[in-house]
């Protein structure tokens, strides 16, 4: 399983609710990052975004505009309500979070028990930061597209025990699968399997589980 922990970003750039608007658009750009972490006191307070700070920022041209963005508090215009990540969290439930809410990024944090002399409270370490742009390398590496080879695509009834059906037909060919992606139809009743393999001709594959009544075709 791929896990937020080993694809989030590390090296945090954060900031305070009192930066101005102007030192957060200089860090995006110096720094090529869309999303900035707010933290006061150590805590996770909230999330800027670019597209926040462009909302923020008087138009091009304007004559106060440099002076806007230095008075500009971040506290005023970032998000306070802050949708984050575990770093034991799989990277299919980050994606899932951030197409859910529509989101670019989820700050990633872990709940640690403090005790002091009254009881155990939890407190929230800001650990990273993780990106649709990680998601998206994330889930690439876990189809298998970085590897060698080629993938087919093959269309079966949607019943129990049809991906293993399939599965062992390939092997019967001596042909390794790396990944698997599969998408079920529930009007028609079918169900598109892709299979990454590891060869670059899979003509005997394909002919093979064609002779087997599988619909199958070679994506180039």
């Amino acid at each position: 399983m791929l896990l937020v922990r080993d694809w989030m970003t590390r090296n945090l750039v954060t900031l305070s609710p009192e930066a101005s608007v102007a030192e957060a658009l200089t860090l995006c750009r110096e720094r090529r990052i869309r999303h900035i972490p707010i933290l006061e006191e150590g805590r996770l307070v909230g999330i800027v975004s670019d597209r926040d700070l462009r909302d923020a920022s008087p138009a091009l041209g304007d004559a106060e505009r440099a002076s806007a963005l230095q008075e500009t508090r971040i506290g005023d215009v970032m998000t306070r309500e802050v949708i984050t990540a575990d770093p034991q969290d799989s990277i299919e439930n980050a994606a899932q979070e951030m197409y859910e809410h529509k989101i670019q990024s989820l700050p990633v944090i872990v709940e640690e028990p403090v005790v002091n002399e009254a009881s155990a409270v939890a407190e929230e370490e800001l650990l990273g930061i993780i990106t649709s742009s990680d998601v998206m390398r994330a889930l690439i590496m876990l189809v298998g597209l970085p590897e060698p080879g080629c993938r087919i695509e093959v269309r079966v009834p949607n019943r129990e025990g049809i991906l293993a059906e399939v599965a062992g037909k390939i092997q019967d060919f001596e042909v390794d699968i790396v990944s698997v992606l599969s998408d079920p139809d529930r009007r028609s009743g079918k169900r598109t399997m892709v299979f990454q393999l590891v060869t670059v001709d899979p003509s005997s594959v394909i002919q093979g589980l064609k002779m087997a009544g599988y619909e199958v075709s070679w994506i180039s």
